[in-house]
């Protein structure tokens, strides 16, 4: 069994609240989930209106497959024009962990 993890540390366009942030921060989550069957959150920087930190979680029998869809997702949220992708933090723990 292997267990990959990423977090997105985004930095929003033009947004100017709360709101205008979960407009922009949820339809990635969303589509995170539904393309990839991942499991996604927002997960920090909750209460900063231009920061957001995406985590999310995939568990895998097959290495390969595991790291070609946290690819898939790093390209995914990096190819977002609203948002700017800060950093990527990668984890990833096989069966000697």
């Amino acid at each position: 069994m292997y267990v990959g993890t990423l977090s997105f540390d985004l930095l929003l366009g033009d947004v100017r609240s709360l709101k205008e942030k979960r407009s922009v921060v949820r339809p990635i989550v969303a589509e995170l989930q539904r393309k990839y069957a991942v499991s996604a959150a927002e997960v920090d920087h909750m209460d900063l209106h231009r920061r957001a930190l995406i985590g999310l979680a995939l568990v895998s029998g097959d290495a390969g497959h595991l790291s070609e869809v946290l690819d898939r997702c790093e390209r995914l949220v990096a190819g977002r024009p609203e948002v700017e992708l800060l950093s990527v933090r990668r984890r990833f723990h096989g069966e000697d962990d």
